[in-house]
């Protein structure tokens, strides 16, 4: 533990007491009881042709779903759920359900207020997986074919769940210690407590057929060559590993990093007082990651957190949820400001020069206006990046991630590919999952067909 000198200045760990950590890091949002989600389910309509379910990206039936917990039938609501989204429970947590399932309520017409969608997924995926029950899904008979699916992310997780179900053998790999990707090392920590992402891993490699080989890293450890000449096919599930430059001079000093970084490490911290955090922290970027970087950094304890974004709230990707959620926890969201110098002495982060900008026409342009902001931490968060080398030269690319049609092969035989590396995207969650059940069905019938043909 630093001492008390140590705290009042610069990045350190500790700065609260173990109450205050214990508190911060809960659940941020509660789930339904009993008697609040049988309420909850009351008030949907269920409508026919709803038009929640068709703002699913993994077309759950929702008025399917919601029916089953009012009848109290919570495993059969689980089952209906799983079956469209395997990683349900995750996107229930996760999932930005004010701008999909639950913006298209027919509720919001007349009340301003729709179903708990969300809440409710939550209530039933929860239920299910704590009730030890029989499982829900059973796997086909062997078919002697093999798969290797590359990154155990959302997108891959799904897809060689699928492809197991349907009797074939997956070899699934990932370059970190834990499986889960995103849902594992990417996510703040008060929205998925209590180790649920692996949790829900265990129940999706219980369907059996799935073979993890963790810390393997593709052009590190085999090829895809190698793959394609021990396996039938490939899932390419590699998410984006890069970040994104700040567009000036990133200087090697203490304080200087990117927001994924800090997040994996709180997650994966068992003790959050171990993190350590600056008294002022920056924050440049205006999607999710920046916001779960920034709130974060206030629950460890930072006195000052600024959010900085060069365009309008409302070219903010965040949402709006996400916005009130920020500024709620009291971080600063400043608008209309781009980073233009690192400021540094002895070594170690001390502020930030930014410029003011505005739209010229629809160009963004850098003013002369300037002005710094002390820092003693700045957290980068302006998007990630595919990158490419790892699966080779062969794979083509479309606006710098991997080119696919709508069933995710790529341009390379036997090969497809899914989530966030794929073009294209909206880099959610729920739409990675859609990805590898699309590419998992199209694998599956050019396995089979192989199968007919005696290839």
């Amino acid at each position: 533990m630093d001492s008390p000198a140590q705290r009042a200045c610069g990045i350190a760990a500790g700065r609260l007491n173990l109450a205050d950590y214990a508190a911060n890091f809960s659940d941020a949002h509660p789930a339904l009881n009993r008697s609040q989600a049988l309420i909850e389910a009351e008030r949907c309509y269920y409508c026919y042709d709803a038009p929640c379910t068709t703002a699913c990206p993994t077309s759950i039936d929702v008025p399917a779903f919601i029916a089953r917990i009012a009848q109290d039938n919570v495993r059969g609501a689980a089952r209906e759920i799983l079956t469209a989204n395997p990683l349900g429970g995750m996107c229930s947590r996760v999932c930005p359900t004010e701008q999909l399932c639950e913006q298209a309520c027919v509720r919001n017409t007349q009340e301003d207020k729709p179903v708990e969608i969300g809440a409710l997924q939550r209530y039933a995926t929860d239920a299910f997986m704590a009730s030890g029950g029989a499982p829900l899904f059973q796997r086909a008979a062997a078919t002697g074919r093999k798969v290797a699916v590359v990154g155990a992310g959302p997108a891959g997780l799904t897809c060689a769940h699928q492809l197991a179900l349907q009797g074939h053998e997956v070899v699934l790999f990932d370059a970190r210690p834990k499986l889960g990707g995103l849902n594992e090392y990417g996510l703040a920590s008060y929205k998925t407590p209590g180790d649920f992402a692996q949790k829900e891993i265990d129940w999706l490699l219980s369907v059996g057929g799935i073979t993890p080989r963790n810390n393997q890293r593709l052009g590190r450890d085999f090829t895809l060559d190698s793959l394609l000449a021990e396996h039938d096919a490939v899932f390419l599930g590699l998410g984006l590993a890069g970040v994104n430059a700040l567009g000036t001079a990133e200087p090697q000093a203490e304080g200087l990093r990117n927001a994924v970084d800090f997040i994996a490490d709180i997650r994966q911290a068992a003790d959050k007082s171990t993190v350590p955090v600056g008294r002022r922290v920056v924050v440049i970027g205006g999607g999710m990651t920046a916001v779960d970087a920034s709130v974060q950094a206030r629950l460890l304890g930072a006195d000052e957190v600024t959010m900085f974004y060069r365009r309008g709230k409302d070219a903010l990707s965040a949402s709006w949820v996400e916005q009130e959620w920020a500024q709620t926890h009291g971080v600063n969201l400043r608008l209309w400001a781009a980073p233009q110098e690192i400021l540094v002495q002895d070594g170690k982060v001390c502020g930030v020069r930014m410029a003011s900008t505005r739209m010229e026409g629809d160009r963004l342009q850098v003013t002369q206006e300037v002005f710094d902001v002390p820092a003693d931490m700045v957290l980068k968060a302006i998007g990630q990046t595919y990158v490419a080398t790892p699966a080779g030269a062969a794979i083509a690319l479309r606006d710098g991630r991997i080119d696919t049609d709508d069933e995710g092969r790529t341009s390379v035989p036997r090969v497809w590919a899914g989530g966030d590396c794929r073009a294209g995207g909206q880099d959610l969650t729920v739409q990675a999952v859609e990805h590898g059940k699309v590419a998992a069905r199209a694998m599956h019938q050019a396995l089979t067909s192989a199968v007919a043909a005696g290839v």
